[in-house]
Order: C-alpha cells, then structure tokens, then sequence
C-alpha cells in the first residue's frame, strides 16, 4: 500500500475507534424500565455493530487481503489496544488457524469447529455468537467479518469480545437503583449479559428452576412485552424486547423489596 493510501486507511480507522470508545461516555441513568429498556438496548447493539463497522473497514485494506499477519497485524493490535471493552482481536485463516492480539501472533489452536466457522467462510457476518475463548478461556461474544480477495474467502477478521466487560460498561452506563438489574439472553435462555457477572452463560432455569425457564421461552416468542416472575422468592417485574439485530433478549427487570 502506498503511504498516501496508508495514511487515509489510518485516518479512517481513526474516526471509527472513536465511534466504538463513544461509547465508553458516562450517561448517568435513573429511568423508569422501559425508558432504560431503550438506552440499554441502543447501547449493547451500538457497542458491537460499531466493532463490526471498524472490522470491515480493516477487511478492506491491502493489509488484511494479503492474508499475512506482518502486514494486518499492526492495524488489529491497535484496534485491540482502543477498544473500550477487554477483547481479543483475531486474524484467521481459511483452514481455522488463527492470529490473535492476545497471544502476539500465530495461536496453537483451530476455529473450524465453531459454530460460525462455515458462515464466516460463506462470506456472511457473525454478530453475537456465544463461546468460550480459545485463547483466553473467557466467556465471549463474538462479532467477525469474512475478508474477501478476487471473488474467495481469503481470511477473517474477529474480535472476541469478554461478556463481563460488556456487562461493566453498561453497567457504568446506567445508574440503576440497588433492585434493578439488566440482563440479555439468547434464543436458548443463555444469559449474555448480566449487572450480576456470576451469571453470565448460565441458563435461566440454573439461576432460578426448571419452571421458569419454561416460562421465559414461552414470553420470548413475543418480540417486546411485559414480564413477572419469582426469583429466590421474590417477586420481579421486567419489561423486555428483541433485538433485531443481536437476537437477543434484552430485560431491564426491578425486584420488590
């Protein structure tokens, strides 16, 4: 690349990492649920869209088609380093080899077992995947974009991002009252986030009992609503809504006293 083209892919990068730190802003919430309900969806979705914004645009570059960690290495640890949340940065290979900014360079361990592995290859998005980190062992969500030369799937782009990091920034985010509490879960009553991190990737029927995992599924086939249920014998009210763009489900929920 050129340096005239290296340094407007710099500058580019630039403005989006501050898209993505923009984030990091404190806004001090104490709202009613379902008013909090909007800013904490806005908030969870604009944090990891804007990680994906920035991915592509990496994807773009000479760097990232040359499939070579010398040269996209640079430009992933640096995205590494600006990113608001604790996250892993990866640089994988069409055989599920993978770089990642947390080891330094080449990992000792494969993606193609993912779950997303063949999307990503089939030149489709992963946005909100659930795993356990590979290289770091920490609970993740993971947001990656496939990076296409002359027509093939060449390499891609990830970023692991830690569920309890996610969880802290919202948390800082939103001055919720002692009995409130946020949380998100998946299709499967995963939980994703949680103001109460020992939470987080269990399923809702091991944090309370079998029944009320049935009874969140049964409320989740709806796409926003209202919600109350025991818990630990108390009695909890919670607005909750889709995102469309995660698939999660995302509850900001008030216990009684």
């Amino acid at each position: 690349m050129c340096k005239s083209n290296s340094i407007l892919v710099s500058a580019v990068l630039a403005m989006l990492l501050l898209a993505v730190r923009a984030d990091a802003k404190t806004v001090r919430l104490d709202l009613e649920p379902d008013v909090a309900l909007g800013a904490y969806t806005a908030l969870a979705e604009e944090h990891l869209a804007g990680i994906l914004r920035t991915e592509k645009t990496i994807a773009a570059t000479s760097e990232a088609k040359s499939a070579g960690w010398s040269g996209v290495g640079p430009l992933l640890k640096r995205f590494s380093r600006d990113l608001p949340t604790d996250a892993t940065v990866w640089f994988m290979m069409p055989d599920g080899r993978y770089y990642a900014t947390a080891k330094g360079g080449l990992t000792d361990q494969n993606l193609r077992d993912r779950a997303y592995f063949p999307k990503l290859m089939a030149g489709g998005d992963v946005l909100g995947e659930l795993v356990i980190s590979k290289s770091t062992g920490q609970r993740s969500i993971i947001v990656a974009t496939p990076v296409t030369a002359n027509g093939k799937v060449v390499a891609a782009i990830g970023v692991s991002v830690d569920a309890a990091s996610l969880s802290t920034l919202v948390d800082s985010f939103m001055s919720l009252p002692e009995n409130t509490y946020f949380y998100a879960l998946d299709a499967n009553t995963r939980i994703v986030l949680h103001r109460y991190q020992s939470r987080i990737f269990k399923r809702v029927a091991e944090v309370g009992d079998e029944s009320l995992g049935d009874a969140f599924r049964a409320v989740m086939g709806r796409e926003k609503g209202v919600f109350d249920y025991t818990l630990n014998g108390k009695r909890v009210h919670s607005v909750f809504r889709k995102s469309s763009l995660l698939g999660w489900y995302l509850f900001i929920a008030r216990s009684q006293r």
